[in-house]
């Protein structure tokens, strides 16, 4: 598919199914299934996932489009295409048939709810810092630490779980991922965070007490984990600049309409200069943020946003 009918795709279904219960999804914090599952069969979960594996097989530009149109119309929506995006990578990269058939395809058509389980209490920007171990018991694992403010914990089906699994090697070598289902024994879902913005997407911890895991929880190599997470962390990062510059042009549009629209002392405000150049700056900013992201393809699908105010 070409990007510019993949961004007009996008944006017809934003405009249709997601900026019409936005602020009743932010007010409810509702989870929106409904919303995931038809983006699961428009191929909007797992953007970059080969297509052999269930995905779109698109490039990650192609991604970052995805993200900051979801955005625009509500970025709890983009935040879940988001961690889909990073785990079905991982599962793509590393998953065996089995665990691809088991969590994979699920989590593509929209059906199936994951978690990405790496912070914690004494660890988040420094995942060398993990205190969550794994160790052999005979053919199987046992699991225990806790983890916190993790996306979806209070909903998910599974969680992807980095852990330690060689305390002396650690980040060289040292970490593991392990695929855990959320509903086992010893896993405990340990609270929900009350947010500020972007509240359908849910947001809390998990506990695992001595959580038995069999040994083909074990995603890809023993050992392996660290620098796994830290690959699909990248593109993460670029996905979560594409939501918030989506969420700067749904805020841009906000505000010049009522500039344009709100009458005061019998003219718009957006006669004020004070108020124009406002409008200016924000349109420079958000601007700006989106050259970054065409600066390194010769593609662009969308004109500049500007202020006629």
């Amino acid at each position: 598919m070409a990007d510019e009918a993949l961004v007009e795709m996008v944006r017809s279904f934003v405009a249709a199914e997601v900026r019409p219960v936005a602020e009743e999804l932010d007010e409810t914090e509702r989870f929106p299934a409904e919303i995931y599952e038809r983006m699961g069969g428009l191929g909007l979960l797992g953007v970059t996932v080969p297509e052999a594996d269930g995905g779109s097989g698109g490039t990650t530009l192609d991604y970052v489009e995805v993200m900051e149109e979801l955005s625009y119309g509500y970025s709890s929506v983009a935040d879940q295409c988001g961690l889909v995006e990073l785990v079905g990578s991982l599962l793509s990269a590393f998953g065996t048939p089995e665990q691809k058939e088991a969590h994979l395809h699920g989590l593509l058509a929209g059906t199936r709810r994951c978690a990405y389980a790496l912070t914690e209490p004494g660890a988040g920007s420094d995942l060398g810092g993990l205190a969550t171990t794994a160790w052999r018991d005979g053919a199987d694992w046992v699991l225990r630490g806790e983890k916190v403010y993790i996306h979806n914990a209070p909903v998910a089906d599974f969680a992807l779980v980095l852990a330690v699994t060689d305390p002396e090697r650690r980040k060289r070598g040292g970490m593991s991922m392990f695929l855990v289902d959320a509903d086992a024994p010893g896993v405990r879902r340990a609270y929900k965070e009350k947010k500020m913005g972007q509240r359908a997407s849910p947001v809390g911890g998990f506990v695992f007490d001595d959580v038995r895991l069999p040994g083909s929880a074990l995603l890809g190599a023993e050992g392996e984990g660290f620098g796994a997470v830290l690959r699909v962390l990248e593109k993460g990062r670029l996905g979560i600049g594409a939501l918030a510059n989506g969420i700067s042009r749904a805020a841009l549009d906000t505000a010049r309409e009522h500039a344009r629209t709100r009458h005061q002392f019998g003219r718009p405000l957006a006669d004020n200069q004070a108020v124009a150049f406002s409008l200016a700056d924000m349109a420079t900013d958000h601007e700006g943020a989106r050259l970054y992201r065409d600066a390194r393809s010769p593609r662009s699908t969308r004109a500049p946003a500007r202020s006629s105010a």
